[in-house]
């Protein structure tokens, strides 16, 4: 039976393995990082006190230390190989010696193909001494017990950098590339192999780097190792307090865990070293920004940290939208989850504010709000390896927003074409399936914004992945118009009487966006400095002339498309709604 301290990913590898389902894993995910071992391994029952602590057999080390300390304590011979060292006896090098053909060549290759190659026939060999043994004990009777009995070898494979040794890019030896890759699929459905006590692991950043002989080898197991969950960190983190008592001077330990959710052990464990180094305590002010750096730096710039500066109160107007935002982050902070949306849509002409109403409910929700840049990359595989990170971040947040700009470009088309490679339809496919996963309910809320929400595909914008879809109008009336531009000269301490509005309202322009509005707002504040007019004055020379930064038939093509979209007629103004079609 697996150990009760194994993480989940591990005991499910154990179950398959010794359960005779696979022999052959694939292992994706956080497999860089380091990760807590229990090095009793399955033989020493867990102790009651907490992980981590001083004591009760836990340290810290690499996904290679933890498959032969803790998952392989018992195995015989365990062999490695990188790119950047080669083929390697890990364990077992007196037993190893023993093959015949290592005593006739004994240096180990570096290629990947020469060292796949051999531990192909290592494995054969090995494999071979099995059914010998499993022979010569069928022949044997009580009364004429088998002579010299051969024992069987327990072999672990460790190919570490997978996606390197058998990548999914086809380059000019790709019939070399796509041998190789048949000989490691092999070590998964050859009979001969499977029968032996053998276990394989192949350990790649994400799954889609790998090639697709390997990848989607049906024989193999996919355990995708996931990010640290608080509770690891904060086993983590008691294990390296003795070692870092001015970094965590006065800090709750399990509070900052909770606050450093989805950032590694190696980035945990680099800032202790630098803020004892500084002899610096981490503050809860620290963490939050620090956090921020963290997990931006290991998802390699594929996503940002929206700050969640404002809160629904910042909105203007808009009073049914905010009525309908409160009650879901409501029902989200008292863990009624039945009743929550998988995901919103803000559809809505062009500088109406899509990005700001995600800051807006980021601050309201009290949770991160990740927004994705551009994850796309022209090479094979890549950019699905992104889309892998990017969601094994968000599932180690915890409870979280993500947010997607200009949505209509960013998620794919169902049938990617040709001039993409395929790209577009392999990421439809892959956020299809994340955004309708039912197990994300209440925990990954999912944010879309686009001007065009025409051109997103219609089964992604269904009831079960995009419950709400939410539009965004600019002013309707000159009221709104000046309210508007009150409230942003306001922010640059201009202050506009509510008496001016008379005599400004036929220069303010119909169907104002915010955006338009903010520019507008900051061309008063510069006439206010350079040509000291006073703020109606400025306000006033700015909104003479005004030309709309978009043309107004694209607009109000913008608004009929946010009008057709809209889940609930309570969003559209009735300015609008005899445009539903």
């Amino acid at each position: 039976m697996p150990d009760p301290r194994l993480p989940a990913w591990a005991q499910d590898l154990v179950t398959r393995y010794e359960s005779g389902a696979a022999s052959q894993f694939i292992l994706t995910g956080n497999v860089d990082d380091r990760l807590l071992l229990p090095v009793a391994g399955f033989a020493r029952p867990a102790e009651p006190a907490r992980l981590g602590e001083p004591g009760n057999g836990v340290e810290l080390g690499t996904l290679t230390d933890f498959l032969v300390k803790v998952l392989m304590p018992r195995f015989e011979v365990i062999l490695t190989y990188d790119l950047a060292v080669g083929l390697r006896v890990e364990r077992g090098g007196e037993v190893f010696q023993q093959w015949p053909r290592w005593k006739q060549d004994p240096a180990l290759p570096r290629h990947p193909r020469e060292a796949v190659e051999v531990i192909s026939h290592y494995l054969r060999y090995v494999s071979n001494l099995a059914r010998l043994n499993e022979a010569r004990a069928s022949t044997s009777t009580k009364s004429e017990p088998a002579k010299s009995a051969i024992r069987a070898i327990q072999v672990g494979i460790i190919i570490r950098g997978a996606d390197l040794v058998a990548p999914a890019g086809q380059g000019p030896s790709s019939y070399d590339l796509s041998a190789l890759a048949c000989q490691l699929r092999d070590w998964a459905a050859d009979g001969m192999l499977t029968g032996a006590t053998l276990a394989t692991f192949l350990i790649a950043g994400n799954r889609n780097d790998l090639h697709p002989l390997v990848a989607n080898n049906p024989r193999a197991a996919h355990v995708p190792v996931p990010l640290p969950a608080p509770a690891e960190i904060a086993a983590a983190l008691r294990l390296l307090a003795p070692r870092h008592a001015a970094a965590l001077a006065g800090s709750d330990l399990d509070q900052a865990a909770g606050m450093l959710a989805g950032s590694t052990l190696n980035a945990v464990e680099s800032l202790l070293k630098i803020r004892e180094h500084q002899r610096a305590a981490l503050t809860t002010d620290a963490l939050v920004q620090l956090k921020k750096e963290l997990v931006e730096t290991d998802c390699q710039g594929l996503i940002d940290f929206i700050k969640p500066g404002r809160t629904l109160d910042d909105i203007h107007g808009q009073e049914a939208l905010k009525s309908w935002l409160r009650q879901d982050i409501a029902l989200w902070a008292q863990g009624d989850t039945q009743a929550l949306p998988m995901g919103y849509l803000l559809c809505g002409p062009v500088g109406t504010g899509k990005t700001y109403l995600v800051e807006c409910l980021a601050g309201a929700a009290g949770v991160p709000v990740v927004k994705l840049k551009n994850f796309r990359d022209k090479w094979v595989g890549s950019t699905e390896g992104n889309l892998e990170k990017i969601f094994r971040l968000v599932h180690a947040l915890g409870r979280s927003i993500v947010f997607i700009d200009e949505a209509d470009q960013a998620l794919g088309k169902r049938e990617g074409g040709s001039n993409d490679g395929g790209i577009g339809g392999r990421i439809y496919a892959m956020m299809a399936e994340e955004m309708s996963n039912p197990h994300n309910r209440g925990r990954i809320l999912w944010v879309l914004a686009s001007s065009r929400p025409d051109l997103i595909e219609v089964d992604l914008k269904r009831p079960g992945r995009i419950d709400v879809k939410i539009p965004i109008f600019p002013t309707t009336t000159p009221e709104e118009g000046f309210a508007l531009l009150r409230a942003l000269c306001k922010r640059r301490s201009l202050i506009i009487p509510q008496d001016a509005y008379a005599d400004l309202k036929p220069l303010i322009p119909d169907l104002l966006t915010p955006g338009a509005a903010e520019a507008v707002a900051v061309k008063t504040y510069r006439q206010h400095r350079t040509a000291a007019a006073e703020p109606v004055a400025a306000l006033k020379i700015s909104l003479d002339g005004y030309q709309p930064p978009v043309a107004p038939r694209i607009i109000e093509a913008q608004i009929r498309l946010a009008v057709d979209e809209a889940t609930d007629i309570a969003f559209v103004p009735e300015r609008f709604r005899a445009l539903r079609g």
